[in-house]
Parts: structure tokens; C-alpha cells; sequence
């Protein structure tokens, strides 16, 4: 197979990247210059929001094109259509924020969406990864994939989300973890994204599918006892309900990365039905796995995760959290 990585030097696109070299696949990544991919793949510069900034694509064939854009969908819909003709298919890596809000749980593909435009430049995230799948869509028709991941966690992560919960945990000492310990969470390794993305291109699947794991693959518990066991830290869990954490004004999701208390949010984020992804083959490692890789990872650069200049900041102040530890007694 031959693959053009759209991206490719950072998290999910290094996975799918690292992933089809595993393969033996012929892979050309696509890039800014900002960061080096891999070893072993050829690397074709460019910039998608500048004026030519597609012309080092102007010739070569592809078995498979991914792309991973988050931004301005004109991005997408340029890239698209200039490799219809040059590509057996294209798989966008979109986002299951495409649904409309609220999603009630058990929400399967079908379920409503934003309003999205191919022609449209960056607006939201939600509305900018819609409008790449119709780009993708109206370029390649039924040679379209459309991953609609949930939640990614694991190495190369630069969101910030595990990176920050390991270095708290790795601080030791008691800490704030939002309960309850039993809340179900739903999210996808970036390996297994990449695994399962590369695979389903092969077999030549194409549509949407919601990409992530089953409901309660992990638990909240579950996902804070394995930070403590792959740092090997003596910190000890303060268990902390919804509405004191509500009440200190601490914000879900931003301040507690990964957390959301249970609600009309939470059935959005954590319950979606994947069944068509499952039975298209999709398998999920062990959260300990998650958690372990990526504390590796994340010690063999120094401790410090790279953060996306297009993210907010995560996790909660020392001091904000002392306050609360404190309450808690």
C-alpha cells in the first residue's frame, strides 16, 4: 500500500504513520517542516493555508490518503480534490463532536449533525470537522472514510489531558479525584485509532463510524489507579463528588482533564454506541496499557508533553486544589 499522511509528525498522524511503516507500506508524509517525521517515510513540504501551498502534491499516486485537519475546511476540500483523481481513498480522522448537542446515549451514526460547509473557513471546531467530511465526501463520494474518534489518549498526546493527570499523580501526596470512581468513561488509544483507521481503509470500508471504545472500557477509577501504578507514586486519591467540585467552580473537562459529571455532557462525550466500529474489527487495549506507554513516553522526552498552540491550557492550579483537598479533610 501506498499512503500519503496529511500531517504525520504529531500524535494521531504519527501513529497512523509509525502504524502503516509497521506495515511495510510505502508512506509519504505531507508536512510543515515544523517537526520530523519518522524515519523511513519520503516527506513532501507544504502549507495548506497558504497560497500554493498544495504544489508539492501536484504529481504522485496513492493506494490511501489520511488526513487528520482540524481548522478551516477549505483545507480539506482543496486537498481533496486535487487527489481524487490520484487516490484510491481518502480517511479523514473526524471528530464525534459532529454530532449535534444534546446527544442522548446509545447515539449511533445516524444521529443528527451540525451544520458544516466545505467552502467555509475555520469557524468552530465542531462545525470545521464537519465541513471536512462533506470536502471529503464530495471529492472521493463512496472512497470516503470518516473516523469520528472520540476521546484520544496515549503517547505523542499534546492536548494535555493524561500528560497533566500523570505529572499530578508523579507529585505524589494526596489529590483531587473527581468521582464517583465507578463513572464510565469512553475514549480510544491513538494506536489503536491508527490501527484500526489503516485497516478499515485496506478492506475498503467506507462511510462514517463512531471511533472509540465501548462505554465503561475504563472507568474513572480505573483510569486514576493506573496513573498511580505507571508512575509508581505514593499519591493518594481524594474522592470528590460532581457538586463539590461544582460548588469550588472548578471547571469539568478542562480543569479535571478527561472527567465529566454524569449528565446530558457526559452522554455525549462517554456514550456513544460503537457497534458498527466493533464489528468492522475495532480492539481496545487495557486502559493500564494507555496509561503505562504513555508515562513512558512521556519521561523519555523529559517529562514535558508538546502542546498544541490551538488547545487551551489543562488541569487544575496547586492552589485551587489544595482549597478543596482542605474542605475535604
Amino acid at each position: 500500500m501506498r499512503l500519503l499522511m496529511l500531517g504525520g509528525t504529531e500524535f494521531v498522524g504519527r501513529a497512523i504513520t509509525e502504524d502503516a511503516l509497521e506495515r511495510g507500506w510505502e508512506v509519504t508524509v505531507f508536512h510543515r517542516g515544523h517537526h520530523a517525521p519518522p524515519p523511513g517515510v519520503a516527506s513532501l513540504h507544504g502549507d495548506r493555508t497558504a497560497p500554493g501551498g498544495l504544489d508539492a502534491l501536484a504529481e504522485g499516486e496513492w493506494d490511501l490518503v489520511v488526513d487528520t485537519w482540524s481548522g478551516a475546511p477549505t483545507a480539506v476540500r482543496d486537498s481533496a480534490r486535487l487527489l481524487a483523481g490520484r487516490a484510491g481513498g481518502y480517511a479523514y480522522v473526524s471528530s464525534r463532536s459532529v454530532y449535534a448537542y444534546p446527544a442522548p446515549a446509545g447515539l449511533a451514526e445516524d444521529g443528527p449533525l451540525v451544520e458544516g460547509s466545505p467552502d467555509a473557513e475555520s469557524t468552530a471546531y465542531a462545525e470545521d470537522k464537519r465541513g471536512g467530511e462533506l470536502a471529503v465526501e464530495a471529492a472521493f463520494g463512496e472512497r470516503a472514510l470518516l473516523v469520528r474518534a472520540g476521546l484520544i489518549l496515549g503517547p505523542y498526546e499534546n492536548v494535555g489531558r493524561l500528560p497533566w493527570w500523570l505529572n499530578r499523580v508523579a507529585r505524589g501526596g494526596p489529590f483531587l479525584a473527581p468521582g464517583p470512581g465507578e463513572l464510565p468513561l469512553q475514549y480510544i488509544d491513538v494506536r489503536d485509532l491508527a490501527h484500526w483507521t489503516l485497516d478499515a481503509a485496506e478492506a475498503g470500508l467506507a462511510g462514517a463510524y463512531n471511533l472509540v471504545s465501548p462505554t465503561g472500557h475504563a472507568t474513572m477509577g480505573a483510569f486514576l489507579d493506573a496513573c498511580v501504578a505507571a508512575t509508581g507514586s505514593a499519591a493518594e486519591p481524594r474522592w470528590a463528588d460532581a457538586a463539590t467540585i461544582e460548588a469550588a467552580g472548578i471547571e469539568p473537562w478542562v480543569e479535571l482533564p478527561v472527567w465529566i459529571p454524569e449528565g446530558a455532557s457526559h452522554d455525549y462525550m462517554f456514550r456513544a454506541d460503537v457497534t458498527k466500529a466493533l464489528e468492522a474489527g475495532l480492539r481496545c487495549r487495557p486502559v493500564e496499557e494507555t496509561v503505562a506507554d504513555t508515562w513512558a513516553w512521556l519521561r523519555s522526552i523529559g517529562g514535558e508533553a508538546p502542546m498544541r498552540s490551538d488547545r487551551s491550557t489543562k488541569g487544575l492550579a496547586p492552589e485551587r486544589e489544595a482549597e478543596v483537598l482542605l474542605g475535604l479533610g
